[in-house]
């Protein structure tokens, strides 16, 4: 059986989460709706599994009902402990999430730390800071596709949600409260101090959280410890990036400025259906898989400096948002998956959620092992396809320097070249 069960919303944040808990017998999933494969993966000899529901971009109604069957399954097999795990940014539906989380549980009460202080998230007060900025005038309030319009955790939840919610400040004392008891943290030893109070008072079943929380967990819980071992690196870093976060386009920015290759998607290419299986496609990716076969490190990304053009193409072809960025994100994928076949060998690095998971999507694949995280909020994960190993880097949008894939690349080129993975 599961001992832990760590239920995500988007991919990056799964495996954000998951490479925290470096324990033997472990997976990343992602759930499909009416995905009866859950059931059999719960009741194996497993210490963690990690579940991407992928409501991010769900209805409220649609996400409270997927987190609520989730949650009910594992209640109904015995499993010890469940976490939800929620965005740092405090997007998506965290309201009917936690909502869905509490009444399958049968429980009176679930526990919230929403801080993840090593990525200047913290809570204080009740108002969710990032890099000191309330959350809603951060650049998570002008996301384009999910604006975060508060900053007060109470008052995000209660958007989604009627479940009486106590802001607790720093202390347990009342942590047998009844509803959703939301705790401030600006710093990893505040959030030690409360996890070790709460399993003093055998209150760790329940909790939701971010990565941050979640490395504190794994040591509270028992589970053995693996030591990564750290493959073998291609020298070459290719950065598939489908996201427009401020802080993706300053890291894109600086690298390109340093000399590595970038390749801007148009707005046609990345918004017309199935472009990259396109005869246009074809050519334009095997053009650049030439290219890069040459040597170095190149970009590909989604245009994140053409939005007029771009949403002058929306409108012409009658394309919202939610399309678009389905769109996007498949094209992005499609680009990395006919790299790929067209048989590139390079470490690659995806940013976004969304192009994650479509480039998994592409490849018929809905699990990854995270192995460990290269830099904060960076994780190193395996798969295979076709028969071949290879490297996986992701993080989200709103992860990291402005240096960061400067940074990849000589700790690529420096420090890991020709070690070897156990496959």
């Amino acid at each position: 059986m599961v001992k832990l069960l760590v239920i995500a919303d988007d991919f990056t944040g799964a495996l954000d989460t998951g490479v925290q808990f470096r324990a033997k017998n472990s997976m990343v999933l992602v759930h499909k709706r009416g995905d009866q494969s859950l059931r059999d993966i719960l009741e194996k000899d497993m210490q963690v599994l990690i579940v991407d529901a992928e409501t991010r971009h769900m209805s409220p109604d649609e996400a409270f009902q997927i987190v609520y069957d989730i949650v009910d399954t594992a209640v109904t097999l015995g499993v010890s402990y469940i976490y939800k795990k929620t965005d740092s940014g405090m997007r998506g539906n965290i309201g009917s999430e936690l909502t869905a989380f509490l009444r399958a549980s049968k429980s009176s009460r679930i526990h919230y730390i929403p801080a993840f202080p090593q990525m200047g998230r913290i809570t204080v007060n009740g108002i969710h800071y990032v890099n000191g900025v309330p959350v809603s005038e951060s650049i998570f309030g002008t996301d384009l596709f999910e604006p975060v319009r508060k900053s007060a955790v109470k008052e995000i939840i209660a958007e989604q949600s009627d479940v009486t919610v106590y802001q607790m400040g720093k202390s347990t004392a009342n942590c047998t409260a009844k509803g959703i008891l939301v705790y401030d943290s600006a710093t990893e030893e505040e959030m030690l101090r409360l996890a070790l109070e709460l399993k003093e008072k055998s209150q760790l079943h329940l909790l939701a959280g971010c990565a941050g929380l979640a490395a504190i967990l794994f040591g509270m819980l028992g589970l053995q410890t693996v030591r990564p071992v750290l493959p073998d690196f291609n020298e070459n870093l290719l950065t598939i990036c489908g996201s427009t976060n401020s802080v993706t386009v300053r890291q894109l920015d600086c690298a390109s400025s340093a000399g590595m290759k970038r390749i801007c998607l148009s707005p046609e290419q990345k918004l017309k259906k199935n472009w990259p299986d396109s005869e246009e496609g074809r050519a334009f990716i095997d053009g650049w898989k030439k290219n890069m076969c040459a040597g170095g490190n190149t970009i590909i990304e989604c245009g994140v400096h053409d939005l007029e053009r771009t949403s002058a193409y929306m409108r012409r072809k009658n394309i919202d948002l939610t399309e678009a960025r389905y769109r996007i994100a498949d094209t992005m994928g499609g680009v990395l998956k006919r790299l790929l076949d067209c048989g590139l060998q390079s470490t690659l690095l995806v940013t976004g959620g969304d192009t994650l998971l479509a480039f998994m999507q592409r490849i018929r694949q809905n699990t990854l092992v995270p192995i460990c995280e290269l830099l904060s909020g960076v994780v190193l994960s395996r798969f295979e396809y076709n028969g071949n190993m290879y490297n996986l880097l992701s993080k989200s949008g709103g992860f990291g320097q402005e240096d960061l894939l400067l940074t990849l690349t000589e700790l690529i080129k420096e420090e890991y070249a020709g070690e070897t993975v156990n496959n």
